[in-house]
């Protein structure tokens, strides 16, 4: 049975790992997998995975997983960037769970939760060269683009939502 629940203190690696799994296939990486993360590692991507708590539950956000049976196969993630306004951080699936609707019910239940917690507007940064499906969600759900706000990839673009 799959369901969207808190993600539990020992299972941010694998959260982590899943996530890397998702964008190496995404961004169609030619390194192997292992040698990908170690880059990646190397380089501090997704270095706010190493302290959830503080990152997410402390900056007045959540951190969600798709569980299928145990295993997770998503996430989605929302923190605060300023007074009333959060960002939607780190939403993956995997490739074979996509296409089911999981992918909108996770950013729905992060969007009840942003309400929940008060804030006003929500802001994410996505590259829609590459993750075509996802920006389509985004646009499709009321985000609109505004200036970048910080990246610094020039494929990514900066969308934001009144909540």
């Amino acid at each position: 049975m799959i369901n969207i629940r808190r993600i539990e203190p020992d299972e941010w690696q694998i959260a982590k790992q899943n996530l890397y799994r998702v964008f190496h296939a995404v961004f169609k990486e030619p390194k192997p997998l292992e040698e990908y993360i170690a880059d990646r590692e190397t380089q501090g991507n997704f270095k706010d995975f190493d302290d959830i708590q503080k990152n997410y539950f402390e900056n007045g956000g959540v951190f969600l997983v798709i569980d299928d049976e145990g295993q997770i196969v998503g996430t989605g993630a929302i923190r605060q960037l300023e007074d009333k306004v959060c960002e939607l951080k780190r939403l993956s699936l995997q490739f074979e769970y996509q296409g089911r609707g999981l992918g909108y019910r996770l950013v729905m239940e992060l969007l009840q939760a942003a309400r929940e917690l008060g804030y006003e507007k929500i802001r994410l940064e996505t590259a829609p060269v590459h993750q075509k499906r996802a920006f389509a969600l985004y646009k499709r759900l009321g985000f609109y683009e505004i200036p970048k706000y910080g990246t610094t990839h020039p494929n990514d673009v900066a969308m934001e939502m009144v909540l």
